[in-house]
């Protein structure tokens, strides 16, 4: 019996065994399956798997060999993952867990991925958040410098990453532009960042002086891909108070975020690799 998910319309079958064949071929030892391999893998009548073959043939997503009438993935196929990114991936593992840290902090977090110039918001809590001041934040920029969650991000990646990170703020014609050509005092703060183990921001943002936060990387196999803030108003409390409160469960979260995304790519592993002989 299948799980309720609360949907309002009823559960397309068909749909449902095409992505099973897709799954299966994908899964098969060498590449490739015959319809018998498909219909044993899958549990479904020979028939119907030649008609979901052939439908999917039709749409270009797989092709059959004549010289033994065995199907295999087509090209077409990549497209369907052309769209999840790395930074897709990374926000559809670490939103549950910015909902459980929700629970705890009642404040907002964000997590935020760089883009370009800026940092922007994949995810967030901030329409959740009985405390938010902002419920419109996802999908929207924030300057790297200024920001926790760009600090953070700036800190702890490479430094090849980080010199063009640097360069292309420097090339900007705004603030941001200006505080980036000073490359000492820049350093200085990026410095005490590392040497913290945690980012902040006490109001250095000029658009939104009220609003401080603090904010730690997410790392996977030795590169940063994201960070994660928890926002909060600056007259609530001081940067030593929110440190104390909020450091330990921020960075629960990122060990939580960090061992999901391993368990993730264990599986794809798993799923791409041969059986012993």
């Amino acid at each position: 019996m299948r799980p309720s998910s609360g949907a309002a319309y009823r559960h397309v079958q068909g749909l449902s065994r095409g992505l099973a064949i897709l799954q299966a071929i994908n899964r098969s030892p060498d590449g490739w399956a015959k319809i018998a391999e498909l219909s044993t893998t899958t549990g479904l009548h020979r028939t119907t798997v030649r008609r979901l073959l052939e439908t999917l043939q039709a749409e270009g997503y797989v092709r059959r060999s004549a010289s033994d009438d065995s199907y295999r993935l087509n090209q077409k196929i990549r497209q369907l993952s052309d769209g999840f990114t790395d930074d897709e991936w990374i926000s559809e593992v670490a939103n549950p867990v910015l909902g459980e840290l929700l629970q705890k902090l009642v404040w907002p977090s964000d997590l935020c991925t760089l883009d370009g110039d800026c940092m922007l918001v994949r995810e967030t809590t901030h329409r959740f958040s009985p405390l938010s001041f902002h419920r419109a934040m996802i999908r929207q920029r924030m300057p790297v410098l200024f920001t926790s969650a760009g600090r953070a991000y700036l800190a702890f990646c490479s430094a090849e990453e980080r010199q063009q990170i640097l360069r292309l703020l420097v090339a900007g014609n705004d603030e941001q532009a200006n505080f980036a050509r000073n490359r000492v005092l820049v350093e200085q703060m990026l410095e005490k960042v590392r040497r913290q183990g945690y980012a902040t921001n006490d109001g250095e943002w000029h658009q939104q002086q009220k609003i401080a936060a603090l904010a730690v990387p997410i790392r996977h196999k030795d590169q940063v891909l994201a960070s994660i803030n928890v926002v909060y108003l600056r007259k609530a409390m001081s940067t030593a108070e929110a440190v104390e409160r909020y450091l330990p469960e921020l960075n629960a979260a990122v060990t939580k975020i960090e061992a999901r995304l391993n368990e993730m790519e264990t599986l794809v592993q798993a799923d791409h690799a041969e059986p012993a002989a």
